[in-house]
């Protein structure tokens, strides 16, 4: 009985983790592509630049080694990110700004009429 409660926690961890992780890797991948836009056209330029460099000394395949090695960076920047994160125990549900990720809608402000302190219930 014992080792079979145990047995269902670790499942249960491992799958929290796994999910921990997999949401991690989206939301890193989604703030790279919309907040990192300048990061990444600077890399793209740096990329350029290099491709044009090794094409002198390698002609043949330059252009995909560079290209491949900058994904390949964004890539692994990502899942280490993600890798890290979760290994802390840092959960998306525990961040304050990542509200849009589970589906909370931020309330910016409240509408109050002129007579609604005379008439209405406000919440504060």
């Amino acid at each position: 009985m014992v080792s079979a409660q145990s047995s269902n926690q670790g499942k249960t961890y491992s799958m929290l983790m796994i999910k921990s992780f997999l949401i991690w890797t989206f939301t890193l991948a989604v703030c790279l592509l919309v907040v990192g836009f300048p990061l990444v056209v600077l890399m793209a330029t740096v990329g350029c630049l290099l491709s044009i460099v090794l094409q002198s000394v390698m002609p043949v395949s330059a252009v995909l080694l560079v290209a491949g090695a900058l994904i390949m960076f964004n890539v692994m920047a990502v899942v280490l990110a993600a890798g890290v994160l979760t290994l802390k125990g840092v959960h998306p549900n525990e961040i304050k700004w990542l509200s849009w990720l589970h589906g909370e809608a931020d309330q910016m402000q409240t509408t109050v009429y002129a007579a609604c302190p005379l008439t209405c219930e406000i919440k504060i």
